[in-house]
């Protein structure tokens, strides 16, 4: 049992910068050293951050690190996650958990072999937001629940990201990379999938990078990048999920929750600290406060979290399990757009308990 955590981060690129930096708002743990298999990029991030920087098997296996929290590329995630769980240590992976339900599954197994824990990101719905959500629905305030529909729509990471070609590889693409955060917080509030029917394309099949050292290297896609599934949840709820990577130079996001008497329309998933709105019948959309965590909404609060439920000997909420059924989910959707049929989803999960904002913080309020 441990009640604070030193954390050694494996996989250097654009998010570890968020991680480190947004760690100053937690107290259970600290992130201590990092790695990354280009040593250069790991040198950088502790010269401004202040970490010592190792090779990634030195950091695996370094006594005073409790947990690995690993940020490297979708294909990479399952193999170093085995290896932490290999040395003893407890994980915090980035989204996927894995490229596949089978392998998500063996790392589970692994960790429990071990007597250790796996987290997962995303861990927004750990959030002010969605918890006043659940908390919202669970208490009727929108009559019983009956469809979710929730689109993410994005250009592709090319006009943005030094090496975008990571997220057009299969284990990627916009359901397994950004999928993860509507499908979460959809089990999160409302529970489990039992099954699925789906439609994915790819509209643009080569790419060309407009940013950072690779700027006009061409690359091609081996996922879908436009994908609509229709999901059926255990509680009977239904749900629409559009996310794509076919929407240039744009960004928007909807999470509607429709119930026999309103309907809520909840933040981006993906965000913190976004309004919640609420229509009852046929009456004007209002604004509802919720209470916020300040500075601990943010990315991180997942691994907090983790840390509370190693030391009280209970199941992180952030939980690999929920991580497990996130990836059975988008693959099966995938499964069958590609057959042309309904799939069932094999994986269950409960909800994650809830993490109520403690009394006494002051009310979240859309400007």
């Amino acid at each position: 049992m441990i009640a604070s955590a030193r954390v050694g981060l494996v996989g250097c690129g654009a998010i570890s910068h968020a991680y480190v930096t947004n760690s100053a708002a937690f107290d259970r743990f600290e992130i201590v050293a990092c790695a990354d298999r280009d040593p250069a990029r790991s040198a950088s991030l502790a010269e401004q951050h202040g970490l010592e920087a190792m090779e990634p098997e030195a950091l695996l296996e370094h006594k005073d690190v409790d947990i690995v929290l690993n940020l490297t590329s979708p294909d990479a995630h399952c193999s170093v996650t085995q290896a932490a769980l290999e040395a003893g240590k407890h994980v915090y992976s980035e989204k996927p958990l894995a490229m596949t339900a089978p392998d998500a599954a063996s790392l589970l197994d692994l960790a429990s072999a071990r007597g250790l824990t796996i987290a997962c990101a995303p861990d927004v719905f750990l959030g002010g937001a969605f918890q006043a959500a659940r908390t919202l629905i669970d208490e009727g305030a929108i009559g019983r629940p009956l469809a979710v529909s929730a689109t993410m729509l994005a250009g592709g990471q090319e006009a943005w990201h030094p090496d975008p070609d990571i997220f057009f590889r299969d284990g990627a693409g916009p359901l397994l990379d950004m999928g993860p955060y509507y499908i979460g917080a959809l089990v999160a509030l409302l529970g489990p999938v039992v099954r699925v029917a789906g439609l994915a394309t790819t509209f643009v099949t080569e790419r060309t990078i407009e940013v950072g050292p690779r700027i006009g290297e061409r690359f091609g896609t081996d996922t879908p990048t436009h994908t609509t599934g229709l999901l059926e949840l255990a509680s009977g709820v239904s749900a629409t999920l559009v996310a794509t990577f076919e929407a240039p130079h744009h960004y928007s996001s909807t999470f509607l929750v429709l119930g026999s008497d309103g309907t809520l329309a909840l933040p981006d998933p993906n965000m913190f600290g976004e309004p919640i709105r609420m229509r009852l019948g046929r009456g004007d959309w209002k604004t509802v406060p919720y209470r916020s965590r300040k500075a601990q909404e943010v990315r991180g609060i997942g691994l907090q979290d983790q840390v509370e439920a190693i030391a009280a000997g209970r199941e992180p909420r952030a939980s690999g399990r929920l991580a497990l059924h996130v990836v059975d989910v988008a693959r099966s959707i995938l499964a069958a757009a590609e057959a042309g049929t309904v799939l069932p989803v094999t994986s269950s999960v409960g909800r994650p308990d809830a993490l109520p904002v403690e009394a006494g913080v002051s009310l979240r309020r859309a400007k």
